[in-house]
């Protein structure tokens, strides 16, 4: 299988699974490097031209499209959806295979500010996914990164903001 991935990544004759796969890493890059105004052109792009119109302003959809432009993520993270953390339900969480790595945790909301999404991730503890539980030792020793995306139904504009969290507090 890791052959048939690698050509994927490389092989420009599959077209639209090349260019998802580029667009996808892009993606990736852009939320550790916290280029927000990239992430929301993805975003946006890929929203307008995978969703079908009947659906296009629901969350699930909108989860739908995180799942297609973090594609690549699942080459170095293990991906949870709706995964139990702190005080509620992340929407994503990606836990780095090599412990060093940046974690991501990431909210949507639709018709709420990208803002609010991060506080949702600071005020609901989130982040002690990455602590492990009492009396053990934290599993990941990476940066974690809170990444909040807003929807607006209205204008159809996507909204990112990303900030780092303090290793040393617990969220």
């Amino acid at each position: 299988m890791d052959k048939f991935d690698e050509m994927l990544q490389k092989e420009a004759s599959l077209g639209y699974v090349y260019r998802l796969a580029k667009e996808s890493e892009r993606m990736l890059k852009a939320t550790l490097e916290i280029d927000t105004s990239t992430m929301e052109e993805i975003l946006e792009y890929a929203h307008n031209t995978e969703t079908p119109i009947l659906s296009y302003n629901n969350e699930v959809e909108l989860s739908s499209i995180v799942n297609l432009v973090y594609l690549c993520v699942r080459d170095s993270y293990r991906v949870e959806r709706e995964d139990k953390a702190g005080l509620g339900f992340v929407d994503f969480i990606f836990y780095p295979e090599n412990p060093a790595d940046t974690g991501i945790i990431l909210e949507l909301k639709v018709d709420h500010t990208a803002d609010e999404a991060v506080q949702q991730i600071i005020d609901k503890k989130y982040s002690l996914r990455f602590s492990g539980k009492a009396g053990e030792k934290a599993k990941y020793t990476g940066e974690i990164l809170a990444v909040g995306i807003g929807y607006n139904k209205k204008t159809k504009k996507h909204q990112c903001r990303v900030i780092t969290l303090r290793k040393d507090t617990l969220y």
